[in-house]
C-alpha cells in the first residue's frame, strides 16, 4: 500500500469536479450579464447576487455528495463487485486504501484523530480483537446486525454498542498426504502434537494471524497448560521450519515433503476451483479433514468489519455494514472468495465448499472475540516451546 493517502476524483453529475480536499473546480458556464446602462451600485447588487447563487449550487453539491473512506485487508479482486454494487444502491463513493491488518492498525495509530478512515475491513479474529483493544473503533447499534450476525462472531455488546461485526467465515483444516497418512490419524487438531505424526507435520509462521486464533481457540477449549504442551508437540512433529503461506503448506503436502499441514478452506477452494492441471494434480493427491467433529466442532475464523474510532462518515459506514449482512453481500463472500456467509439464512451455491464439506460441518461456537483475546498469551506460549 502507498505510504501516502491517495483519494480518487469524485464526478458528481456534469456540473464540476469535486475532490475530498473540498476544493471546487467549476466547469459550467457562468451567465453575463448586459450592464451598459446599468447603474454602478445595481451592477454590483447583481454581481453579488449572482456570487450568492454560485456559492448556494456549491453549497448544494457539497451536501448531496456521498462518500465513505475505506481501509482494508481484503485483497481480492472479486470485492470490486461487492464495492460497485454498493455504490450503484445507495450512490455513496467509496475511496479505498488497501494494506494487510498489522498494515492498517499501525496507519490508524499513527494518523489519530486526523485519520480519514470511516469502515475498516479486517480479515482476522486476532487483528479485530487488537484494533478493539487499542480503541480503534467506534461501537454503533445496529438492529438489522444484531439481528443478523450471530452473537459469536461479533464483539461482545456493550451500553454503548458493538465494536465489530464478522461478515464471512473460514475454517482452518488439516490437508493430509491421502498415500502416506491414515485420515483416522489427523482428525482432531490434538493429534497434530501426537508423536505417531512426527516429521510430517508442516505450518506456516505460528505467530501467524491465523494460527494465532487457531492457537487461541484450542487455547480456549482446553486450557492454557495443556495448549502449551500441545504446542510443543507440533514443534516436535514439524517435517521442516515453519515457512510459506497456506497454499505452500498443500503444495508441500502434495510433493511429499510433507505429510500434514493446516490451512485455511478458501486456499483449498481455490484449487478446487482452478482449471490449470498442475492444480487438479495438487488435490488428487491431498485430502481434507474438518478437525474435531465428534466434540467442539473445526476452528473457525472470520472477516470483519469496524467503524472507526474517528469516522466523519459515520452514518454511511454504518451503512456499508448493514449492506456487508444483506444477501447479494454475502453471496459475493460466498462465491467470489470461497467464504462461507456468516447470515446463517443465506444458502450457499460454491461448488467446492460443498463437495469439501459433503454440505456441511460442525463449526465451534466459542465467541470469536474470546479467541482474539487469548493472542497475546498464546505468543507468550509460543516463545517458550521455540514455534517460530
Amino acid at each position: 500500500c502507498d505510504a501516502d493517502w491517495r483519494f480518487r476524483k469524485v464526478r458528481i453529475s456534469n456540473l464540476n469536479t469535486i475532490e475530498n480536499n473540498s476544493r471546487l473546480y467549476y466547469t459550467g458556464h457562468i451567465p453575463t450579464f448586459t450592464t451598459t446602462t446599468m447603474p454602478e451600485k445595481s451592477r454590483l447588487l447583481n454581481t453579488l447576487v449572482l456570487l450568492t447563487a454560485l456559492m448556494g449550487v456549491a453549497t448544494s453539491v457539497s451536501a448531496q455528495e456521498q462518500v465513505l473512506n475505506l481501509y482494508s485487508a481484503r485483497h481480492y479482486q472479486t470485492d470490486e463487485a461487492l464495492y460497485s454494487n454498493f455504490t450503484k444502491v445507495t450512490g455513496i463513493k467509496i475511496n479505498r486504501v488497501d494494506a494487510d491488518d498489522a498494515g492498517i492498525l499501525a496507519r490508524l495509530k499513527a494518523e489519530g484523530a486526523a485519520s480519514p478512515a470511516d469502515i475498516i475491513l479486517l480479515v482476522d479474529a486476532a487483528r479485530l480483537a487488537k484494533g478493539d483493544s487499542e480503541g480503534m473503533f467506534l461501537p454503533i447499534k445496529s438492529a438489522a446486525l444484531e439481528k443478523a450476525i450471530p452473537a459469536q462472531l461479533r464483539a461482545q455488546a456493550t451500553a454503548d454498542g458493538t465494536t465489530w461485526f464478522g461478515f464471512s467465515t473460514r475454517a482452518r483444516v488439516i490437508v493430509y498426504d491421502k498415500v502416506k497418512v491414515n485420515k483416522a490419524d489427523v482428525d482432531t487438531y490434538e493429534e497434530l502434537a501426537d508423536p505417531k505424526n512426527k516429521g510430517l507435520l508442516c505450518t506456516r509462521s505460528g505467530s501467524h494471524p491465523y494460527n494465532l486464533s487457531l492457537f487461541g481457540a484450542v487455547t480456549e477449549h482446553i486450557g492454557e497448560a495443556k495448549a502449551e504442551v500441545w504446542l510443543k508437540g507440533m514443534v516436535a512433529n514439524m517435517a521442516r521450519a515453519p515457512k510459506g503461506g497456506d497454499t505452500d503448506q498443500i503444495k508441500g503436502v502434495a510433493s511429499g515433503e510433507c505429510g500434514i499441514a493446516i490451512t485455511n478452506t478458501y486456499y483449498l477452494a481455490r484449487l478446487m476451483r482452478s482449471t490449470a492441471p498442475e492444480d487438479k494434480a495438487i488435490m488428487d493427491k491431498v485430502g481434507v479433514v474438518f478437525p474435531n467433529q465428534q466434540s467442539w466442532g473445526t476452528h473457525v475464523n472470520i472477516a470483519g468489519a469496524a467503524v472507526a474510532k474517528n469516522a466523519k462518515n459515520t452514518a454511511n459506514a454504518v451503512k456499508f455494514m448493514e449492506y456487508l449482512a444483506s444477501p447479494e453481500a454475502q453471496n459475493y463472500f460466498a462465491n467470489g472468495n470461497n467464504e462461507w456467509p456468516a447470515v446463517a439464512s443465506v444458502k450457499v451455491s460454491n461448488p467446492a465448499l460443498q463437495a469439501m464439506t459433503g454440505g456441511s460441518f460442525k463449526s465451534e461456537t466459542i465467541p470469536v472475540s474470546a479467541v482474539g483475546a487469548n493472542q497475546v498469551k498464546v505468543q507468550q506460549m509460543l516463545d517458550r516451546v521455540g514455534y517460530k
